[in-house]
């Protein structure tokens, strides 16, 4: 279990006094805002991401990569990072330098920021531990495929992969691109429905498939010419999204870009990257902090933690609980 006093940063001394950030053994910092003056302020962040408890409301709480709320507790943040300290630091880092930045040039650094922790050793250890997996596992499901229907105006998109719960393959990933493409090419196009079949609206990207191209660099060139979420930012304003079940890492990443995202009531939402030495490369690390903020948005990722349909609506990341969409 680890213990909160063993990551607990002096405020003044760090804040204040013009000293160097300390040299942590452990992946992270925590600051105790009840401890913390009115006045302080942070002139720089760690190259580690810095945790806050207490009241996030406290001045110095918005400066902080996150602030502990419920459901995710400092245990459960702590032994996440843990497992993969620079990932985590590349999260916060990237997050922290997304602020405020036009959507396709924060697309690229997020696939810089992605393709670096692909030649990591954290994520080389997840493939390994993968192989041995699959190695027991029974064969894959059919191939994704998206359905398309146009009537007038209205562009409809259904994710058809239920065996396996919509995990967004390669097929799957180029007719999304495609379909959002021609949907950014053409102005009579009004509005797009963004619908899944089956139990779970998507469980994220097809994990066979991860590590099948060992070049980052090829990677992130392969993510600039078919990623989704490219096609997606210029027509998000007419996007609607509806989620049931899992909405999952991809799935989760491309919904939030919607300008109306509704879910279920027994919809449950994650970014479990991290536990694969990753960070989201769908585009997550832009569209979820522009509904829910940075903070946010490093709680989830860092934390790995489900949240449900009413924490999803509390935080802004969902617009409303409704049964179905239409």
């Amino acid at each position: 279990m680890p213990d909160l006093r063993d990551f607990l940063i002096d405020p003044d001394r760090a804040f204040e006094s013009g000293a160097d950030w300390p040299d942590l053994r452990q992946p992270f910092g925590v600051v105790d805002l009840r401890a913390c003056r009115m006045e302080l302020e942070i002139s720089s962040l760690p190259p580690f991401p810095l945790i806050g408890i207490g009241d996030s409301a406290h001045p110095l709480g918005r400066s902080l990569d996150s602030v502990i709320e419920p459901p995710v507790s400092f245990e459960a943040l702590a032994r996440q990072i843990a497992r993969a300290p620079r990932a985590a630091a590349v999260a916060v880092q990237l997050l922290r330098g997304l602020e405020g930045l036009a959507c396709e040039r924060a697309l690229e650094l997020e696939s810089l920021g992605y393709g670096l922790l692909q030649g990591s050793e954290e994520h080389a250890q997840w493939l390994a531990a993968r192989s041995v997996e699959r190695g027991c596992s029974r064969p894959p499901p059919p191939a994704g495929a998206l359905r398309v229907d146009r009537r007038g105006g209205e562009l409809r998109l259904v994710l058809d992969r239920p065996q396996a719960r919509n995990a967004i393959d390669c097929a799957l990933r180029d007719e999304l691109y495609e379909a959002f493409t021609l949907a950014a090419l053409d102005p009579e196009v009004r509005s797009i429905k963004l619908r899944a079949l089956g139990q779970a609206f998507c469980v994220g990207a097809d994990l066979d498939e991860f590590g099948t191209t060992r070049d980052p660099a090829q990677a992130h060139l392969i993510r600039s010419r078919t990623l989704p979420a490219k096609a997606i930012a210029p027509r998000a304003s007419i996007l609607d999204v509806h989620a049931q079940g899992a909405c999952v890492g991809a799935g989760l990443e491309m919904a939030a870009f919607a300008a109306r995202f509704t879910a279920s009531r027994c919809a449950w939402f994650q970014l479990p990257e991290l536990s694969m030495g990753l960070i989201p490369g769908a585009g997550g690390c832009v569209s979820v902090p522009s509904r829910i903020g940075r903070q946010r948005a490093a709680l989830l990722i860092l934390s790995g933690r489900r949240i449900n349909a009413e924490t999803a609506l509390s935080w802004g990341l969902i617009d409303m609980i409704q049964d179905s969409g239409s």
